[in-house]
């Protein structure tokens, strides 16, 4: 048993995780301010390195150095890259502050201010209930008297009122119907007949557009109207000699 234990504490150590856990960015950025303070610092005894170099070189310490503190850190459980920055974190404290100091505002007027306004409520409630004691009716109240052959009269148009409608709108249907109608008699009445229509007419009723029927007869006798064409053409007819009469 004893080498199987021996042979698990190495791995144990190969997982376990030595960077350092902090609660904020914040403060692990003050802490490297104040030491690259110290750390530029460093080469000032070298009087045998140029002033360019020593620039160059006291850049690179102080990034190393920064970038070694972030790598060996966990903020929150979180690599350093990972956390929110010191900003966000000011902006949460100063919101956290903020709802802090608000709910206790709020806290210390839901717990004053209803005493404060208790007497003035009080006092307008006084005030109403003494106006209410002095109120009178000025006016009575009569009772109206609702007359029957109002009621029935009210009945009987209420009654008649649906067969008016009804009546109303067929009158309404037919004059529609009517206008329609005129509409169309109208748009005949204005047509102007065609050339064929023309033609037809002038074989059935004659070229001059009279008929081949004979002229209606006259009012006058036939045996004058004989006499009459008989002396146009110079002709006079034997008159009969009437009977029981010598000649």
């Amino acid at each position: 048993m004893e080498p199987v234990e021996s042979g698990l504490a190495p791995s144990d150590d190969t997982n376990q995780d030595f960077r350092v856990p902090v609660t904020s960015k914040k403060q692990v950025t003050g802490q490297v301010n104040k030491y690259k303070d110290i750390l530029k610092t460093a080469l000032d005894g070298q009087t045998d390195v140029s002033g360019e170099t020593k620039r160059v070189l006291l850049q690179e310490l102080l990034a190393n150095f920064e970038a070694a503190v972030q790598d060996n850190v966990l903020v929150d459980g979180r690599p350093w890259q990972e956390a929110p920055d010191a900003e966000a974190e000011d902006e949460a404290a100063d919101l956290e502050s903020l709802l802090d100091d608000t709910i206790i505002e709020a806290t210390r007027r839901r717990r004053t201010y209803p005493k404060m306004i208790l007497p003035h409520a009080v006092h307008a409630l006084k005030a109403e209930r003494k106006l209410m004691g002095l109120y009178e009716q000025a006016v009575k109240p009569q009772q109206v008297v609702q007359d029957p052959g109002q009621e029935s009269l009210m009945n009987d148009l209420s009654a008649a009122a649906p067969v008016m409608v009804k009546q109303a709108i067929q009158v309404i249907k037919s004059i529609n119907t009517l206008q329609k109608q005129a509409e169309g008699l109208c748009e005949i009445l204005a047509m102007q007949p065609s050339r064929a229509t023309l033609e037809i007419h002038r074989e059935v009723f004659g070229r001059d557009g009279q008929s081949d029927e004979p002229p209606p007869r006259s009012g006058r006798p036939i045996r004058r109207a004989v006499e009459e064409a008989a002396a146009a053409g110079c002709y006079v007819a034997l008159r009969e000699k009437p009977e029981g009469k010598p000649e």
